[in-house]
């Protein structure tokens, strides 16, 4: 009984706390924390599930280690990132009394550097990943503002025509240039294609069997 009723009484305080105004940008920052180490375990887990299995050779204990390292790398990353940024969002703020874009954007450009700018396979995923979007979102912007005119035609299969024009041309002259992952990707896709001995390794299966071929 009187366990429980600390419990309840522990439960209280922190809920009363969480209730305080005077504490919201740091309780902000804290949830901020929170939030990017379970949306980054969300996010890489099931990617790192996949792609593990599907490319990468090695035992089961290796594999599930290397899904194991990558989630927990991502998760870090986006917590510790989630966390600088509002911190430093929430400094600028109080030290000019009032609220900037340009808070956001050097926030933002400090926490980059400090967490995702070394040049590790997650982070220049998640960085790669930012970029596609970025770039979409700026071409709509500047169509909003009006620094280029709102284009006739849908210019998605433009888009389209040469991201994919690109990308092929750059695997099968220059693959050291693109991202090992998708380089797997690309060779399991049109170079194993092109291989196969019989009919297991032609419906069945990508690549015969150990001690399967002659």
């Amino acid at each position: 009984m009187a366990s429980s009723e600390h419990i309840r009484t522990l439960l209280y305080t922190i809920n009363n706390l969480l209730q305080q105004e005077k504490y919201k940008v740091v309780l902000a920052v804290i949830k901020g924390f929170r939030n990017g180490a379970v949306y980054g375990a969300k996010i890489r887990a099931p990617h790192a599930l996949v792609m593990t299995f599907l490319f990468r050779s090695g035992s089961l204990k290796d594999k599930l280690k290397a899904i194991a390292q990558a989630t927990y790398t991502h998760s870090r990353n986006l917590a510790y990132f989630v966390f600088t940024y509002k911190g430093l969002q929430a400094v600028q703020e109080r030290i000019q009394g009032k609220s900037l874009q340009s808070q956001s954007f050097l926030a933002a450009c400090l926490g980059g550097w400090l967490v995702f700018g070394d040049n590790n396979h997650i982070n220049s995923q998640i960085n790669m990943y930012l970029l596609s979007r970025i770039l979409f979102a700026l071409s709509r912007l500047a169509v909003e503002k009006g620094y280029i005119p709102q284009p006739k035609r849908d210019p998605f299969p433009l888009f389209a025509t040469l991201v994919w024009g690109i990308v092929l041309w750059l695997f099968e002259y220059y693959p050291h240039t693109l991202q090992p992952s998708l380089q797997s990707s690309m060779n399991y896709l049109y170079h194993d294609s092109n291989v196969w001995h019989d009919i297991s390794d032609f419906l069945i299966y990508n690549k015969p069997r150990t001690g399967a071929q002659k």
